[in-house]
This record gives C-alpha cells, sequence and structure tokens, in this order.
C-alpha cells in the first residue's frame, strides 16, 4: 500500500464534486460547483463541455486553495458520471457532439427504429435492457447518424462521460463496463467476458469501430498529460483509471459488492440498487455490470424526484428559498420544506403525485409520461404538495422493491440508503413506512467520488482489490428508520399503481406536436 492521496471526480446532472481521500478512505477534501446545462427546446438535454471541464478545473482549485493537501502527494485519479451522456469524438479528440444524457428524448424515432428492426426480446436477450430515447445510447448514436451525418463520418469514438474525462486528461479513449452496459450495444449478461454486439451494431447501422476500448473500472486507461491539471501541481503520468455510472461508484463505496446487497442513492435522481452474482434480469429495471468485476446490478431509477423537489422550491417556494437566505436563518430551504410537509399528514390528503417529470425510464420506460397531481381539492394547500412528492418517491420505490423480491424470490428487509436527499428524515420515514423496511442512513454524502477515489487506489495498488477499498469506507449511521404501518399509504399506492396505466396513452396525445 502506498503512501499519497486519491482523487475521484464525480460529474452529476448539473454539478460535479471532486473528492480527495487517503489511503484509509478518509476524506480530506471535498469541492462542489455547478456547470450550465444545454437545452435548445424540452426534448434536447446536452451538457456543455467547455463549462463543465472549467468547472472541474474551478473545484481542483477550490480544493488546492484550502492548502490541505500538496498536490504533489494525488497517486491517482478515478471518474464517475452521469450516465448515459453519449458524446462523439473525431481523430484528434475533439468534441463533435457534446454529451447527451438520459433525459434527452430527441431520438424518439430511432428508438422505435431499433425496437421494430431487432425486437425487444432479442435486444434484452443480448444487453438485459430496453431501448428508451436518450436513456440508452445508441438510440442518440443513429440520431446522430441521420441528423449529423457529417459528425458521424468524422467520429473516431463515440463515448460516455468517463470516456470524456478520461480523454481530457489522458489522450486515450475508453468507457467501462457498468457505463457499456446503458449503450444498448454491449453484451451485458455476459458480464466482463462481454464485448460490443456486433449483431446489434449491423441491424442499427452502427459502426461497431466507432466504439471504444472497453475496461474494469478499476483499469487504468491512461496517464496525467493535461497541461490544465499538471500546472495546479499533480504530477504529469499520475495514473487515471477510468472509472464507472455514478451509482455504481457511489454504491461500490457504500458496500454494495456481493450478491443481496441492497441500496438507495437519493438525490437527482431516486436509485433502488441490487447486486447479484447471476445473470437474471427483469425488463422492468435498468441492468448492468457493477464496478465490482463479476457481478451486476439492477437499477430501478426514479428519474425525476430529486429534481422534482428542486422544481417545485424553485417554482412556488419563493417565500421559502428568502426565509432561507436570511442570515438569522439557520435552515436550508430543503429543512423549511421538510417542516411544512411534516405539517401534513400521512397521505398528502389525498393528493398522490407520478414522479414522472420528464419521461421514465423503470419499471414504465415511457418517454412520453409527464408528473402528475392526482386527487387535489379546494382544501389542499402547498404542505400537501409538498408532502405528495416525497410520498410519489415511497410508492415509487415500493413498486421496485416489489419487483426485485419478485425476481429474487426473497424478501427485502431492510437497505441502506446514500445520497445529498437521505439524511431528510421525514422523506426517509416516509418512504420506510411506505415500503414496509427499516432504513439505514449512511453518515456520508459524496459516496460516488469517493467511490471513483477507492477505484484509482485499485488502479494504482493502493488497494489489493475493489473489496479491501470499500471496507476502508468509514459507513458510520447517521440514523436508524423503522418502518410502522400506514392504511394512508396503503391506499394511496393502489392509485399510485393504477393511475399511470389508467392515463398512460394520454401522454402520447399530450406530447403529439
Amino acid at each position: 500500500m502506498q503512501n499519497g492521496y486519491l482523487l475521484g471526480v464525480d460529474i452529476g446532472t448539473s454539478s460535479i464534486k471532486v473528492v480527495i481521500i487517503d489511503n484509509n478512505a478518509q476524506i480530506h477534501g471535498v469541492s462542489q460547483a455547478s456547470y450550465k446545462l444545454i437545452s435548445h427546446n424540452k426534448n434536447y438535454i446536452q451538457i456543455d463541455t467547455e463549462d463543465c471541464w472549467k468547472t472541474y478545473i474551478k473545484c481542483l482549485e477550490n480544493i488546492f486553495s484550502e492548502k490541505l493537501i500538496n498536490p504533489k502527494e494525488i497517486t491517482g485519479i478515478g471518474i464517475s458520471g452521469l450516465c448515459p451522456g453519449l458524446t462523439a469524438f473525431d481523430d484528434n479528440g475533439n468534441v463533435l457532439v457534446d454529451p447527451i444524457i438520459y433525459s434527452d428524448r430527441r431520438s424518439l424515432e430511432e428508438a422505435t427504429f431499433i425496437e421494430k428492426t431487432i425486437g425487444n426480446d432479442n435486444i434484452f436477450s443480448i444487453t438485459a435492457n430496453r431501448v428508451m430515447a436518450g436513456a440508452i445510447s445508441s438510440t442518440s448514436m443513429l440520431w446522430i447518424k441521420r441528423n449529423m451525418p457529417e459528425q458521424y463520418r468524422s467520429t473516431k469514438y463515440f463515448g460516455h462521460i468517463n470516456t470524456l474525462f478520461a480523454y481530457l486528461m489522458t489522450k486515450s479513449f475508453a468507457v467501462d463496463y457498468s457505463n457499456a452496459s446503458y449503450t444498448g450495444l454491449f453484451e451485458t449478461v455476459k458480464g466482463t467476458d462481454g464485448n460490443w454486439s456486433e449483431e446489434l451494431c449491423d441491424k442499427i447501422g452502427i459502426d461497431i469501430k466507432k466504439l471504444p476500448p472497453i475496461l474494469s473500472s478499476f483499469n487504468i486507461v491512461g496517464y496525467l498529460n493535461n497541461h490544465d491539471i499538471i500546472s495546479l501541481g499533480i504530477p504529469k503520468d499520475t495514473p487515471v483509471v477510468i472509472g464507472g455510472g455514478d451509482t455504481s461508484c457511489a454504491t461500490f463505496a457504500a458496500g454494495i459488492t456481493k450478491d443481496g446487497d441492497v441500496c438507495e442513492s437519493v438525490g437527482t435522481t431516486n436509485v433502488l440498487t441490487v447486486c447479484v452474482d447471476k445473470p437474471l434480469f427483469d425488463n422492468r429495471f435498468l441492468n448492468r455490470c457493477h464496478v465490482v468485476d463479476g457481478t451486476w446490478i439492477y437499477q430501478g431509477a426514479l428519474s425525476h424526484v430529486g429534481s422534482s423537489l428542486q422544481w417545485f422550491r424553485d417554482n412556488f417556494c419563493e417565500d421559502i428559498i428568502k426565509k432561507a437566505k436570511h442570515e438569522l436563518c439557520d435552515k436550508t430551504a430543503y429543512q423549511l420544506m421538510d417542516e411544512e410537509a411534516s405539517n401534513s399528514p400521512q397521505g398528502a390528503n389525498g393528493v398522490v403525485f407520478l414522479p414522472y417529470m420528464l419521461g421514465e425510464r423503470s419499471p414504465i420506460w415511457d418517454p412520453y409520461a409527464r408528473g402528475v397531481f392526482f386527487g387535489i381539492s379546494l382544501f389542499n394547500k402547498r404542505n400537501d404538495l409538498i408532502r405528495a412528492i416525497m410520498e410519489g418517491c415511497g410508492y415509487g420505490l415500493k413498486q421496485l422493491i416489489e419487483i426485485a423480491q419478485e425476481i429474487r424470490h426473497s424478501d427485502i428487509s431492510d437497505f441502506i440508503s446514500i445520497g445529498g436527499g437521505a439524511k431528510s428524515e421525514i422523506w426517509a420515514k416516509i418512504k420506510s413506512d411506505i415500503t414496509g423496511k427499516d432504513i439505514t442512513i449512511l453518515d456520508i454524502n459524496d459516496m460516488a467520488p469517493v467511490g471513483a477515489a477507492l477505484l484509482a487506489g485499485v488502479g494504482n495498488n493502493t488497494f489489493q482489490n475493489v473489496y479491501q477499498a470499500s471496507d476502508k469506507v468509514n459507513k458510520s449511521v447517521y440514523k436508524y428508520i423503522t418502518s410502522n404501518n400506514s392504511l394512508a399509504y396503503e391506499n394511496n399506492y393502489k392509485v399510485y399503481t393504477n393511475l399511470y396505466p389508467k392515463i398512460k396513452d394520454l401522454f402520447a396525445i399530450l406530447n403529439n406536436d
């Protein structure tokens, strides 16, 4: 085990986090900053590559300006990122297409073409996933081919977010197995023995040579030679590992490394992760290779629960935001929203929220779906709507847990909760009571970049293997949440599970513009 520090970067949906840990996985520095997204219309959502990179450098500058860590002692760098975020590079490594992220819906026609050309069952038998515009990046590749033919012809490699950051840091191209799993072109069912599927590439019309080499998440993709970073003091030729998808990295850091481990991560999305060691999949879930070789993870991703709360805060809680900014207030706007939600009873006075704000992946796989407040009356107040958003997440989580139990033929009695939203005790209590599961909230927020840093440590031999790396993390408990039954939740859950099937055809009509 070598001395020094390990750096992990996580590129989230709208911000970047950088974490520095030592060889005992103790955190010595954290920095976060927001970057810009590009949205030409409601269906187009991309990352501004230039601003994203500048934000990364800003985070590095901030973390080293504290003078607590000598950048010369950084011995490895790992990458975590949202998935997918599809980008294209030319022969010189120039970005031809800014990363198209999972909530982009421009490739609806391409998704339909892929489904009709290959068939959902055949696609699932190879990739362990269904096809959905943006959420599986082959649809975006095909959109680029059809709508940006010059850029497609000039593309040397397609890649995801970790491909982009790896190239910018090392001038080497690669993607890892966890990211490859969400392309819709990788043999996910074969795990690390899998490769790009010639059958799928041929039938869809994507040149297989444009897909990058695939590495294990702890493999070194290259060595640092970027002037922006070297000028900050991090040594030239520092090894950079390819890393993995953000929830894969986060759950790895949280100790989800073996068959049967279960975790919930709470942020912009709310993701239920179940680790398995056999490739037995259900098409209601997203399924991917884990950053731990030899395992896969089922992921039930509620795409827009944290962002639903943020949307509600920004548009309907101006007074709360103003109060939180007051110098005498020691609470955030979200904490004040928690207080309002606590003044609404279980069941939110009859309001049920569908959190499908920009379409949904698991379990409905519908790009047209949108958010719904159902059951509003003249007697409802703002606190009911805040609580209904939180409860909508709980109902969605219960639905995903029931699917996981059905696949595994075993009960899930409890799970770990991590992420920025995990420490909202009222939200955790709502989810615990709705699902009937006890929740262990870990006392750490920045799991994804920590996971990336740990993978860097495996790659440079700071740690013997991924299991030793994960075991190093201090998984102290913030709070245990014990579940209690509620008739109001049981009734509203029936409404939640029956509501979408009854109105799903209306979403397509609404989006037919």
